[in-house]
């Protein structure tokens, strides 16, 4: 089974911002978000052990009890094990992404990849679900902006560890497809290099955005079309700066890319564009992306992605965005 015939639509929810990232969200907020995508036709929900030190997982969990467990697709992580022992969550060591997940749970998050991590995290993951099976698993943050110097070495304890897990999963039917969830290209071109263990698919978040996406062009996604090998898209709108918010890369934005946004802005007034829909279209536009998963925790803010996936964007403005040198000529852009 392909990702893009197991996926049921093209939009989906991530729900790191479920996990109380940035912000202390109720328990009340999160489940009218979710009641608010499954009204609005949403099927695909991605989540991870990581958001929230299993905040998120457990929000998810308790708003899609009830709900037929066939009519929806379930995706999350392996990479973090959460103990019942706790720690301070503005303390813990993550690199690049510090502080993110300071108003989630207090339990202490333990980094790894191995095999019987991931076996124990899977089933962790389930528990707090709620349910009796996934239909992805991520490997989760192999690479840089959490490790550094070292992500080469957590990468290699991934892949003897949890891709083989999860490929052998995969293989007797416990799990529908597996792959990598990451923030950078680089883990996913090694993957792609490999004779085995082959994943089905890729989560990338925020490296195929309308402000970032000239490293994906160059190698990965070409790479990935050849292949046969789809993207979910992550982080469409880079954190948020590209749907009204000031986080770009998790912190806040520099100027350079507050100036870039306010260009991208200026020219989807003049063309009568939503700043939301002109990011979602863009990166679905590419042949390899099979869905993306802006996240959410306002239910005010599925309807406005359900309609910004529906605009009709003119081709006048994307020649313009083109010509600006607002996105690499190498993009596949959205027609009408």
């Amino acid at each position: 089974m392909t990702i893009t015939s197991l996926l049921p639509g093209r939009l989906g929810l991530g729900t790191a911002p479920l996990g109380s990232m940035f912000r202390d969200v109720s328990d009340e907020e999160a489940a009218a978000t979710v009641d608010a995508a499954w009204d609005h036709g949403i099927r695909y929900y991605d989540t991870a052990p990581f958001y929230g030190a299993g905040l998120a997982e457990i929000r998810l969990g308790d708003a899609l009890a009830g709900r037929p467990r066939d009519s929806y697709v379930l995706s999350t992580k392996v990479g973090r094990v959460i103990l019942d022992e706790v720690e301070d969550p503005a303390a813990r060591e993550l690199g690049e992404k510090g502080g993110l997940f300071e108003h989630g749970r207090p339990n202490k998050l333990v980094h790894d990849w191995t095999a019987d991590a991931t076996k124990r995290s899977i089933e962790d993951s389930l528990q707090r679900l709620r349910t009796d099976r996934l239909d992805i698993v991520w490997v989760h943050d192999v690479a840089q902006d959490f490790h550094g110097d070292e992500w080469l070495a957590v990468y290699e304890s991934a892949r003897t560890g949890a891709f083989r897990v999860l490929q052998q999963l995969r293989d007797e039917g416990v799990i529908k497809a597996w792959g990598l969830g990451v923030n950078r290209v680089e883990p996913i071109e090694l993957t792609l290099d490999l004779d085995e263990p082959k994943p089905d698919a890729f989560l990338l978040a925020g490296r195929y955005t309308l402000l970032d996406h000239d490293r994906a062009l160059q190698r990965l996604l070409p790479t990935a079309a050849d292949q046969g090998v789809s993207l979910v898209v992550g982080g469409p709108y880079s954190s948020g700066i590209l749907a009204g918010g000031t986080h770009f890369e998790y912190q806040d934005a520099p100027a350079h890319i507050i100036e870039k946004v306010a260009r991208i802005k200026e020219l989807a007034e003049r063309h009568g564009v939503s700043v939301k829909a002109a990011a979602l279209q863009f990166s679905l536009a590419h042949p390899a992306a099979a869905a993306v998963i802006p996240g959410a925790t306002r239910p005010s803010r599925i309807a406005e992605d359900v309609a910004a996936l529906d605009e009709t964007i003119p081709a006048a403005f994307w020649a313009e965005l083109r010509e600006a040198g607002l996105v690499s000529p190498l993009a596949p852009l959205p027609t009408a």
